[in-house]
């Protein structure tokens, strides 16, 4: 049985840690079964391009196949997966031009983001956002880039929650799960373990400041710097 969900599944908005049975209650199986296969994927435990074996993650979830096969079709809804006709699932390669379409817009969602968040932010909410910034600190110190992209992934995702904006979260999560993969090349070989909590730090301290302006520049400015980090990734691999 799935006993807990991944990194960026266990926390709430308030920042208390969620049960199995809590996440289960919150969460359709389905929903649970797809962030642990999101994980196996950015692990590199299931291979860009291998085949999705349905039953052997049948049998590791401890599920029948009908949740695997929901998962895997919101996670080619996502573009992470790839379907094809009498041969399967499998895990999908998304090119550079790709990600950079996909940049294109992230870059404007992520200036729109930190404006409205530096409006709405609460002291909670804030509170939380320093706490994940003191755990990428720890991670950084560790050299513990693993952890830390996990913490990396779960800070965009609050701040995107926190702008208040159903609509906003969706479009925002759905755009940018192609991206996971070049996100943690972009720390491991791009450079931004270095630098990146650095500029995590310079977005909050905007938004607390409730400068829309600064905030929301600042905010775009991390997405392209994140962007030239997957190309410099790129040119290291090849």
């Amino acid at each position: 049985m799935i006993a807990a969900a991944s990194p960026t599944g266990t926390t709430s908005p308030t920042g208390t840690t969620r049960t199995a049975l809590q996440l289960v209650q919150s969460n359709s199986l389905p929903a649970l079964v797809q962030i642990e296969i999101e994980q196996l994927i950015l692990r590199g435990e299931l291979a860009i391009g291998q085949r999705v074996n349905e039953s052997e993650l049948a049998a590791r979830f401890g599920t029948s196949r009908g949740p695997i096969r929901e998962a895997l079709r919101a996670l080619e809804e996502s573009r992470l997966v790839r379907s094809e006709k009498n041969r399967g699932v499998f895990v999908r390669e998304i090119s550079i031009a790709e990600a950079d379409e996909i940049y294109d817009v992230r870059e404007a969602l992520d200036q729109l983001i930190g404006e409205r968040l530096a409006e709405r932010a609460t002291a909670p909410q804030l509170r939380e956002l320093e706490g994940l910034l003191a755990q990428m600190d720890d991670a950084t110190a560790a050299q513990d880039v693993n952890s830390y992209h996990a913490l990396n992934l779960r800070f965009h995702d609050l701040l995107v929650e926190f702008a208040g904006n159903s609509r906003l979260t969706e479009s925002y999560r759905k755009l940018t799960k192609g991206l996971l993969l070049f996100r943690l090349r972009g720390l491991q070989d791009g450079g931004g373990f270095a630098v990146s909590g650095t500029e995590h730090r310079a977005v909050v301290e905007a938004i607390a400041a409730r400068d829309g302006v600064r905030a929301g520049r600042l905010l775009r400015q991390h997405a392209a710097e994140s962007r030239a980090r997957m190309h410099k990734a790129a040119c290291a691999v090849n």
